[in-house]
């Protein structure tokens, strides 16, 4: 594993290989931490790799604290409650440890501690980021756990607000993490089915960016190769979780995944945001099952890159079916179920999840402008299994 230990400085500052994690207070010492406030989710808290981080950072003389009140999808109520506890431990910058739920919360506690307004004036839409106060921003460290939201390297954290049921996208260009720690040993314990669904988020950002009607051409070839790196490395990972290569590759493969998002997403977003919103569901496997049914809405203008994506991959007879056909051999392999109606979503808010699914963010770069109804529509595809 040796000649995977590397540090990167694109997009940001990021150390990678297999025991890193060392490194982390030396990792917040450079980015001027003294009393780092460690933020993750509570499933991770009482493990011991949390534990190990904690005794890295006070065996350096960190005064570390500990966060990890948030839900799998987190909240504004969550926010807040990091950002009390920030202050109450008088910490100067933010670890965030863990999935994209955890990575999301510890990068909005960082935005929010030197905010006077409230969370969701700073949600992306028009110029709203220029409220930021930036000198209030704390500096993160982004360790993520999971191969799949690539949260550590994007500029965005999406928390739920409760009150009004919706997913919000809370930007700033200073959120992306000030560094990185991609250690694939952290990834090792991670379940078959957790596996799955990350990896299928990260090949859902690649596959989106990629499909996207945005002119970026370095996004576009970073979506390719993280597709490449998904195909040839999530079996491997989900089969056996203590492949050291494939668990560092799938970390990379998020990575990319995230940063070839500049260019946009799509349709599995746009509906899988409002899902998530109104069903609690995992969002990783939400785009795992929309994924062949978008790809089959979109068919009729995206015939051209899925050509090009099937020859990279090395597909026979690459075009779109070629394409669709590894999507449903990939998710059956990895054992993402065909219908979202296997996952507990059903129809009871079908017009509702087609008006939310039309106005968010994620819509405005499909390869195809749908409306609401239309949107309504592939839902219901999704829950019966209609390719």
């Amino acid at each position: 594993m040796d000649q995977y230990r590397m540090n990167w400085n694109y997009p940001t500052l990021i150390r990678v290989g297999a025991g890193r994690i060392a490194e982390l207070p030396t990792a917040c010492q450079q980015l001027g931490m003294s009393a780092p406030l460690l933020v993750t989710d509570p499933g991770l808290a009482g493990l011991p790799m949390v534990e190990q981080a904690l005794q890295y950072c006070r065996d350096q003389g960190l005064k570390v604290g500990l966060f990890s009140a948030i839900k799998g999808n987190p909240t504004g109520a969550n926010v807040d409650a990091g950002v009390a506890a920030f202050k109450a431990g008088i910490h100067d910058g933010v670890i965030a440890f863990g999935g994209g739920s955890a990575l999301d919360a510890g990068k909005a506690i960082a935005l929010m501690v030197g905010q006077s307004r409230p969370l969701w004036d700073f949600e992306d839409v028009g110029d709203n980021y220029l409220r930021v106060n930036v000198a209030g921003m704390a500096p993160v460290v982004a360790v993520p756990t999971t191969a799949g939201t690539g949260s550590e390297v994007g500029r965005a954290s999406v928390i739920t607000d409760e009150q009004a049921r919706v997913k919000r996208i809370i930007f700033h260009a200073r959120m992306l993490p000030a560094l990185v720690i991609l250690d694939p040993e952290l990834t090792v314990g991670l379940p078959p089915k957790i596996t799955a669904a990350t990896g299928m988020d990260a090949l859902s950002h690649s596959l989106e960016a990629f499909c996207s009607p945005v002119y970026h051409p370095m996004a576009e070839g970073i979506a390719l190769e993280g597709m490449r790196l998904v195909k040839d490395y999530l079996p491997r990972a989900t089969a056996q979780g203590n492949d050291l290569e494939a668990r560092l590759q799938m970390l990379v493969a998020s990575s990319m995944g995230a940063t070839a998002f500049q260019r946009g997403l799509g349709a599995m977003h746009a509906l899988a945001h409002p899902l998530g919103a109104l069903y609690d569901a995992h969002h990783g496997l939400l785009n795992a099952v929309l994924m062949p049914y978008v790809l089959m809405a979109n068919r009729a203008v995206i015939n051209a890159p899925m050509e090009r994506l099937g020859r990279y991959l090395g597909l026979a007879q690459p075009g779109f079916g070629a394409v669709l056909d590894w999507v449903l051999d990939l998710r059956a392999t990895v054992g993402i179920p065909m219908t979202l109606a296997e996952i507990g979503i059903d129809d009871a808010q079908l017009e509702r999840v087609g008006q939310m699914a039309e106005v968010d963010p994620s819509a405005g770069t499909n390869p195809v402008p749908f409306t609401a109804q239309q949107y309504s529509q592939l839902l219901l595809k999704a829950l019966n299994g209609e390719l």
